[in-house]
């Protein structure tokens, strides 16, 4: 059979789209390389000159400020005295320009120089490439404790995990790889201590389903809510489903306003097992069960949770960011003992 004319157009203007598109973005990559080598090349000059001149740190401010004005009057936008101090911080953290990642942004990178711990400056850099955050989606995960919260997800941290986050960026390789702790739903403007019930929690999970597949992390997409799950003609509903691309697997995810309590275990249990007896295909890998719950006694979990031949983990969520410093020391303790 001929194509007709309309089909012809219509394959012919779609080719030329993608032609001008990959050409876009290929020049926007270019010109992105080139800003950040120049602001590096610059960075490099002002630091090489303080240091050749034994310039003090008040008197760098007074030339970077006078730089900012003669710069901003003769070339134009671009060289305010926060973006000069940037430049100058951006040399400095990174002697050798070509160990950054090419796909970042100046943007990012701003962001990632407020970060004083290289490890985890380190972290986010490559987390940043790996999951293509946007600018919000870095600041979000900064501010949530994201590499403290993952170093502590498996109730303990060491050095070998600093390593590993710090060279790698999050790896999803096993099961447990995926969890954090806590989970951090502030995106959901709910205050703290604030009773809700489950079905409402699940409702602005979904309605917020974008920040919710952030917070969960790289690979998961949103398969559905109420979940008919039917075992002799008796219905039951998982909260949430997710399949993951990077284990090739289901997650089942149970929503708890309360503590984590010894039937949540036998419940979602039962759910992954149905799952992968009759939902999973041959491809497929073993479903993993979350228990998101409002509050997680450690000694208790381990006997709720211990002995199923499923992966089937319980982790607390909070709604307001959590406190930093608090993380940060605890983190410090574990590893330091």
């Amino acid at each position: 059979m001929r194509k007709t004319l309309n089909t012809i157009d219509s394959n012919l203007l779609e080719s030329i789209k993608q032609i001008i598109l990959n050409a876009r973005k290929s020049v926007y990559q270019k010109v992105n390389q080139e800003l950040i080598l120049t602001y590096w090349q610059i960075g490099k000059e002002i630091a090489e000159t303080e240091l050749k001149n034994n310039i003090d740190n008040q008197t760098s401010r007074q030339i970077i400020l006078t730089l900012s004005k003669q710069l901003t009057h003769e070339i134009g936008k671009g060289f305010s005295r926060s973006n000069l101090f940037n430049m100058r911080k951006f040399y400095i953290e990174y002697p050798s320009v070509q160990t950054l990642t090419g796909h970042l942004t100046w943007t990012h990178i701003c962001e990632l120089l407020i970060i004083e711990d290289k490890d985890k400056r380190s972290f986010f850099e490559k987390e940043c490439a790996n999951a293509s955050w946007s600018v919000r989606e870095l600041k979000r995960q900064i501010d949530s404790s994201l590499y403290e919260r993952l170093l502590l997800s498996q109730g303990k941290a060491n050095k070998a995990k600093v390593l590993e986050l710090v060279q790698k960026g999050q790896e999803l390789n096993k099961a447990d790889d995926l969890l954090k702790n806590p989970y951090v739903f502030e995106f959901l403007g709910i205050p703290e201590n604030k009773p809700i019930l489950e079905k409402d929690l699940e409702a602005k999970l979904i309605r917020h389903i974008e920040d919710f597949l952030l917070e969960l992390g790289r690979g998961f997409m949103f398969v559905g809510s109420q979940q008919r799950i039917t075992i002799n003609n008796t219905h039951y509903y998982v909260d949430m489903v997710f399949y993951n691309k990077i284990l090739r697997c289901y997650i089942l995810i149970e929503l708890k306003t309360t503590k984590l309590n010894i039937a949540d275990g036998g419940q979602l249990n039962t759910y992954l097992n149905y799952y992968k007896t009759e939902v999973n295909d041959e491809t497929d890998n073993p479903p993993i069960g979350i228990i998101l719950c409002a509050e997680k006694d450690e000694i208790t979990a381990e006997y709720i949770l211990g002995g199923f031949e499923n992966n089937v983990f319980a982790s607390k969520y909070i709604t307001i960011l959590p406190d930093k410093e608090k993380l940060i020391k605890e983190v410090e303790n574990v590893i330091n003992k």
